[in-house]
């Protein structure tokens, strides 16, 4: 069995490591390469930069800050935030991203996906999928950080997506985003179960269980958490110690373990 993957996200703002509940209340989390360097000496699996603003404000990424933070990284990378077009993905990718994250720009233009997956390949396409839970019990899909509600349904979007070539789902559950309480259980299951692609589970990582959860249950090909790295509650080898112990597969971590990023929570 493939080992899972564990993904700390850096969600940028104005060239610093933020972090929020559900999108809003937003809080510093530290420099981006400070945090990307301290990540890959603890040994994450791979780490998600995401300029959580650019789509919002009609804007690309900073291609210097992401030279900043490939520079101190040896493990794969991952950029989104604001990319719409295959010249900006080709920029992104020269800077030292290994992959692209798509999200508003291929809901307003789907052919976007096959475009970047037939010139990049696959493996470099992510599609992020930003989902909120409706009264009904299904899931919408959502553009522009969450701001945006798109009436697509999340589970025919990430179909779609898959047909279209993206290599990868980054599932975002925006009801658990920074609270903590747990990822989305049911919405990670119903989008693996209906793709054949890998699933990185995102939103609402407080715990260890959390995490041996979302693989066990939901599906997850890989967790990726925030808050809980950024603040401290738990590093990158605790983590994976601890579901090696349940015998769920991981990498093993072979840096010396690194403190906590902040002193406070």
């Amino acid at each position: 069995m493939l080992a899972h993957r564990i993904i700390p996200c850096l969600d940028v703002r104005q060239g610093r490591v933020v972090k929020g509940v559900k999108f809003v209340d937003i809080v510093d989390a530290g420099d981006p390469a400070d945090c990307a360097a301290a990540y890959d000496a603890q040994g994450a699996d791979e780490l998600v930069f995401l300029d959580i603003t650019a789509s919002h404000e009609r804007r690309g990424i900073v291609g210097s800050l992401v030279e900043r933070v490939a520079r101190v990284l040896s493990i794969p990378f991952t950029v989104g935030g604001g990319i719409a077009e295959i010249d900006e993905i080709r920029d992104i990718l020269r800077a030292g991203a290994d992959k692209v994250s798509l999200n508003s720009s291929v809901l307003k233009r789907p052919a976007l996906i096959e475009e970047a997956a037939g010139r990049f390949g696959c493996q470099c396409v992510v599609v992020a999928i930003d989902a909120r839970r409706k009264q009904d019990g299904t899931y919408e899909v959502f553009k522009n950080g969450g701001r945006i509600p798109t009436g697509r349904d999340v589970v025919a979007w990430a179909r779609e997506a898959e047909r279209l070539g993206a290599g990868e789902i980054l599932l975002t559950s925006m009801d658990r985003d920074g609270t903590r309480d747990g990822y989305e259980i049911e919405l990670t299951r119903r989008i693996t179960e209906a793709v054949g692609i890998p699933v990185i589970a995102s939103g609402g990582c407080g715990s260890a269980d959390h995490v041996a959860e979302v693989l066990q249950r939901g599906g997850a090909s890989a967790a990726l958490a925030a808050s809980i790295f950024h603040f401290g509650v738990l590093s990158v080898p605790q983590l994976k110690n601890y579901l090696a112990a349940k015998h769920i597969p991981v990498r093993p971590v072979t840096a010396t373990e690194a403190g906590p990023l902040r002193a406070e929570a």
